[in-house]
């Protein structure tokens, strides 16, 4: 079953669209395949997978892990509607502090890759939103650190006005002053 790889604005950042077969019982498609994704340039080896469930209007992030633990992250909607935010940290690179968004949903079945030194966040969109996304570095606790949802040099515009934050969350530092070990190579 094939896959649809795009590469977006921020060429590292990627959307997966996966076939879906479908008749009047219901709908089958695979969601991984490590040879497909190999042949296109993506992480083949994913060691932990994530499950979130969230309410409308709760936002998540921007998060993401130093090296050594750095994580890239391919992110699905299980159910609901979310929209899906990458941003690039990476000190040197031509996008540095640029983001992208993408909604993702239960029905259109897009997936996105976020690759290590990107801060990744989403808010839901619909009542409720569960998520399942695979890493590939297991979770460090050590290594977690985040930039703040609104801050002005990365300027995300969000579909959402006053989100639901939890309090570690809303005391995320701006890029300008977050921790972060990434440096672009080309």
């Amino acid at each position: 079953m094939p896959f649809r790889f795009e590469r977006l604005e921020i060429p590292e950042v990627i959307l997966v669209e996966a076939k879906r077969l479908g008749d009047h019982r219901g709908f089958f498609m695979e969601t991984f395949k490590a040879s497909e994704f190999a042949a296109h340039g993506m992480p083949s080896t994913f060691v932990q997978d994530n499950l979130s469930h969230s309410t409308q209007g709760v936002l998540r992030g921007l998060h993401y892990q130093l090296h050594p633990a750095a994580q890239g992250k391919l992110v699905m909607a299980l159910n609901g509607r979310i929209f899906d935010v990458a941003a690039d940290i990476r000190r040197g690179s031509p996008t540095y502090g640029r983001w992208l968004g993408m909604e993702l949903t239960a029905e259109n079945g897009l997936m996105l890759y976020v690759p290590p030194g990107f801060a990744h966040g989403y808010c839901v969109l619909s009542d409720e939103a569960t998520l399942l996304y695979k890493v590939t570095d297991e979770y460090a606790p050590e290594c977690e650190r985040g930039i703040i949802w609104n801050d002005p040099q990365i300027g995300v515009e969000w579909p959402i006005a006053g989100p639901l934050l939890s309090p570690r969350d809303a005391a995320l530092p701006p890029l300008h002053e977050a921790d972060n070990n990434f440096e672009f190579s080309p």
